[in-house]
């Protein structure tokens, strides 16, 4: 068998292929919420090699999963391609993501001030992460505007930032052994 080309030359005029064929700009809302996906996805990659804890390993590798289901949703042209039921985000995997906020928030102190994203580096990471999909959040937000989004993408993405927050919280404790507080006197 051939090894395929890595490089195909057709988006060198500054569009890409969605799943189904249909070409876009490389600007296009779409593209900039699953490329966003895609960045989220890398650095969870990272941040699962600071990570020791097995439960948030296991549980991290279903979230890298449920990203690249994700990006395929947002890369699928649905008016001229069907979308694979793998790609769509379940009830069940919204009620998985919010057990393992709460089983990890569990294991956390109440929280009464706000914490600086610092302390050691899979909390750096976790945070980083968090931002990156944040800002995967606003732009699937801005393709809303173009198309339609299942609710169930917004929120699966919306919980795995708050995901982030309570893993980064109970790496700092861990690592670090509290957590920075903002210091909101700073002079």
């Amino acid at each position: 068998m051939k090894k395929s080309v890595v490089y195909t030359r057709t988006g060198d005029k500054g569009t890409t292929a969605l799943v189904g064929g249909k070409r876009v700009s490389k600007t296009d809302p779409r593209i900039e919420s699953y490329g966003t996906i895609d960045e989220l996805n890398s650095f969870i990659g990272l941040l699962m090699v600071e990570i020791k804890d097995t439960e948030d390993l296991s549980f991290l590798k279903f979230v890298q999963h449920k990203l690249f289901n994700i990006g395929s949703y947002l890369a699928t042209d649905r008016e001229n391609t069907e979308l694979c039921i793998e790609s769509q985000v379940t009830d069940e995997n919204i009620a998985r993501i919010e057990k393992e906020i709460d089983r990890v928030d569990g294991g956390l102190p109440r929280m009464t001030n706000f914490v600086l994203p610092g302390g050691s580096k899979s909390t750096a990471l976790a945070h980083i992460c968090r931002t990156v999909c944040r800002r995967a959040e606003r732009c699937i937000y801005v393709l809303a505007e173009k198309t339609e989004i299942e609710k169930n993408v917004l929120i699966f993405v919306n919980r795995l930032s708050d995901y982030l927050f309570v893993l980064a919280r109970k790496q700092c404790i861990n690592e670090h052994g509290s957590e920075i507080i903002w210091d909101y006197t700073c002079s």
